[in-house]
């Protein structure tokens, strides 16, 4: 059961100490405060992802990264106003204070307005050949391995059910009758799920030309063979907020070199690394895409997604990046195939 305390952070605090708070309480938000319980300031989920973009240490005290100025609300507030504060300043988590300015409560707007359904609609890339997977794909699309006791693109599906989506769409090529006979209307899930068939494998994007109408909100956009316990409703959030054309999730990668690496000017050594480790941000395959984005997209043609989010670069469209930092593994390869099994049930199971 979540307790509010759990959210609470010293002014003393690292960003790695409360991401650690933000984590394990469940509320997406540290509150800041003094020995006295006194609120200084709050850390977002968000705030942590872009400090992360900006290459701020987790090292770092958590004064650097908090809003100062948080948004709160008075001891004995009714709920119908602490509903309109959080709607007039759109925040999802709102301190409750005493006239001391002390912590006594948090409220979320989930508990005050309940799991709201969302009107996006999701398209689940579900199409591919999976051909680094053989012998396991050569009779199963890659989505319909199962992983822990449940194929990957239900996993996939019922935590996008469980953030609130309701309307889907799942592009399929390469044995499409596993996957239509499986999910069918969707309506064991609750949901309501259409398909785009793809007569031709038009990559990782091309498939969203074949949706019947233009969208009315921002997309989300998944490939169907993750696991992931990302917050996709996050990256939505940030999308929206930023007023994105296109936001791609990307997770940290970092690369050892095994040997000593010498920096040189001519013959002249200028500097010596011992096995330098690089770290790179690659394409985590979710996103979020503004209506518009599909303007740029070609008809009848195959397309991946970084060479849509090149095309809205290209145009001048905002693009942009954000970080996940919960378990994400794609399953490209045999040996991901078999790490998906250890390592759910270990997140499932875990050891002391």
């Amino acid at each position: 059961m979540r307790n509010w305390r759990d959210t609470l952070a010293a002014e003393s605090a690292t960003l790695a100490e409360v991401l650690t708070r933000i984590d394990a309480s469940g509320y997406q938000i540290a509150l800041v405060v003094d020995r006295n319980d006194r609120l200084l300031g709050v850390v977002t989920d968000g705030d942590v992802r872009r400090a992360i973009l900006r290459d701020v240490p987790l090292s770092s005290p958590v004064t650097a990264v908090m809003n100062a100025a948080p948004v709160s609300a008075p001891h004995g507030t009714s709920r119908r106003e602490q509903l309109a504060a959080m709607r007039r300043k759109a925040v999802h988590q709102l301190p409750i204070v005493n006239g001391a300015n002390a912590v006594v409560g948090l409220v979320l707007i989930d508990d005050l307005i309940g799991a709201t359904e969302k009107p996006n609609w999701v398209v689940l890339m579900a199409g591919g050949l999976g051909s680094r997977l053989r012998p396991l794909t050569e009779s199963v699309p890659k989505p319909m391995l199962v992983v822990r006791g449940k194929p990957i693109l239900e996993a996939i599906l019922e935590n996008l059910v469980n953030e609130g989506f309701r309307k889907f769409f799942v592009s399929v090529n390469y044995r499409a009758d596993m996957i239509t006979r499986h999910f069918g209307d969707g309506s064991s899930w609750g949901i309501e799920i259409s398909y785009l068939r793809e007569d031709a494998r038009l990559g990782t994007a091309g498939a969203l030309a074949l949706l019947p109408q233009q969208p009315q909100h921002s997309l989300v956009v998944m490939n169907g063979d993750l696991l992931t316990r990302a917050s996709v409703s996050s990256l939505l959030e940030f999308h929206e907020a930023n007023e994105s054309a296109a936001t791609m999730a990307v997770r940290e990668y970092e690369l050892q070199v095994p040997y000593g690496v010498v920096h040189t000017a001519g013959e002249r050594i200028t500097a010596l690394e011992e096995k330098p480790v690089h770290k790179f941000c690659i394409n985590a395959g979710i996103y979020a895409l503004s209506p518009g984005a599909l303007a740029h997209l070609p008809r009848d043609a195959a397309i991946d997604m970084p060479a849509l989010f090149e095309r809205l670069s290209a145009s001048g469209a905002l693009t942009l990046a954000f970080p996940l930092r919960e378990f994400w593994l794609d399953i490209g390869r045999v040996e991901d195939y078999v790490q998906a099994n250890m390592q759910l049930e270990y997140l499932e199971n875990p050891r002391e």
